[in-house]
């Protein structure tokens, strides 16, 4: 439903600027609201809020004053999905009873789009980008968003009914909406992480679940068959449940047999055939065929897809080879599931480049993906735990350094010819980077400086 009309007139605090908070305060603005924004950042070197102040908007930086509250009436706190909830004015905030909301709720409200919802611990940018391609594929009328691409209220200020918004969800983003919902939500798998803004498995499960509770008889719940914790969170779904497995025949929904994928018993490609590499990417694909097949995509534009797409930036992204050496940046392997999807995914000698910020996790979660590890070059806050875990495991190279430049010479330095040079750090980039992105691009960069 369109409620653009509610914000008329009501007093909103954009908390935290960054892309989302710059759309959110602009289209707010737009639709009758008296914004006040407020950020951390000093103003002199904010461009967010030197733009927004020139057009007119009341911006507070440096710091966060309480007494913007008694000084405004505020009907809404809309805040930046990375502030935790411990900062001083969601505090405020709380203790007043001003509802919060990430912009995932502004444009869900902004817009009578459809909705399909992508959230997972791993995979969540594979499959979104899966998924796009393949409405694209068919012609359908699509838009992707959210934790890729452009923010999902932007998105969603300039869709038409018909579209879908494909939309990549961060727990972090569905902590702060009451009303979203997904007509199709799928939640990847579940394990340990950002359990440092969470604080407790439970908070974050609930999170998580937010793709689902809100759904109606007439949407669709994709759910991951092989994980416990998934099946146990789709149960707050009120809409008809698909299910995907690597392990289980599933009758009702994606899974492989005798090398082929197949949905709903019916088989749509055979396995030798998907170009994507990795077989924990497989999940991935299952996740979004079960999606698609609820918009209407013919099996000829998932297959069309599936022979072409060979990966997202930054997702175990082939580099490049050099001296029969192969380059891949898993940046975005910022836990331990991930990076051990990415062990799994070569029968070659790996050497192993990984750390990052210490969340306060140990690295056993690793071991036994380990098997074909050579040597470890290790960074970051982490990089005592990877020299402990080297030794552990018998890995007589262990190299520790300052920084991801550093760590590919000196990967490159212990390699032989076909060696697999892996960036996947198993950890969050915010000890030595602004984002994972930032990681990669240094990843990507200093091999080419090899080359």
């Amino acid at each position: 439903m369109e409620t653009k009309k509610w914000f008329e007139k009501k007093t909103i605090l954009v908390l935290g600027l960054a892309k989302s908070g710059f759309a959110a305060a602009k289209l707010l603005h737009q639709n009758g609201a008296n914004v006040v924004v407020n950020d951390k950042q000093p103003f002199k070197e904010n461009y967010a809020a030197q733009k927004l102040q020139e057009a007119g908007f009341e911006v507070i930086c440096g710091d966060h004053p309480i007494s913007l509250f008694d000084t405004n009436s505020f009907d809404l706190l809309i805040k930046n999905p990375g502030i935790p909830y411990e900062n001083v004015m969601v505090q405020e905030a709380l203790k007043r009873n001003i509802p919060i909301w990430t912009e995932i709720e502004l444009a869900y409200l902004l817009t009578e789009a459809r909705f399909i919802g992508i959230t997972g611990s791993n995979g969540k940018t594979t499959t979104t980008t899966l998924i796009y391609e393949m409405l694209k594929a068919d012609h359908k009328q699509a838009k992707i968003a959210g934790n890729i691409g452009t923010v999902a209220c932007e998105v969603a200020a300039h869709a038409e009914k018909d579209d879908w918004i494909v939309t990549e969800l961060s727990s972090f983003q569905l902590m702060g909406t009451k009303t979203f919902r997904a007509n199709i939500g799928i939640i990847l798998n579940v394990v340990d992480a950002h359990l440092d803004y969470h604080h407790t498995r439970q908070s974050y499960e609930q999170a998580k679940q937010a793709v689902y509770k809100n759904q109606l008889k007439d949407d669709t719940a994709i759910i991951n068959a092989d994980d416990e914790t998934v099946c146990r969170l789709a149960e707050a779904s009120s809409g008809k449940k698909v299910y995907f497995s690597l392990t289980q025949q599933i009758e009702n929904g994606a899974c492989i047999k005798n090398e082929t994928i197949y949905f709903n018993q019916n088989p749509i490609i055979e396995r030798k055939d998907v170009v994507l590499p990795g077989a924990h990417n497989l999940e991935n694909i299952l996740a979004a065929i079960c999606a698609v097949k609820q918009a209407g995509v013919s099996n000829e534009a998932i297959r069309e897809v599936l022979t072409t797409f060979s990966g997202v930036k930054h997702r175990l992204q082939y580099v490049a080879e050099f001296n029969g050496r192969k380059f891949y940046n898993d940046s975005k392997a910022t836990n331990l599931l991930a990076t051990s999807k990415a062990l799994d995914a070569f029968k070659q000698p790996v050497i192993l480049l990984a750390g990052g910020l210490d969340r306060g996790n140990e690295l056993d979660g690793l071991k036994e993906h380990m098997g074909n590890v050579k040597t470890i070059v290790t960074f970051g806050q982490t990089a005592g735990k990877f020299q402990k875990l080297g030794r552990e495991l018998g890995i007589h190279q262990i190299k520790r350094v300052d920084n991801v430049e550093q760590a590919v010479l000196e990967a490159y330095k212990l390699s032989e010819a076909n060696d697999i040079i892996l960036l996947s750090p198993a950890c969050a980039s915010w000890d030595q980077f602004k984002s994972f992105e930032d990681r990669g691009d240094m990843f990507i960069s200093a091999v080419h400086m090899l080359k």
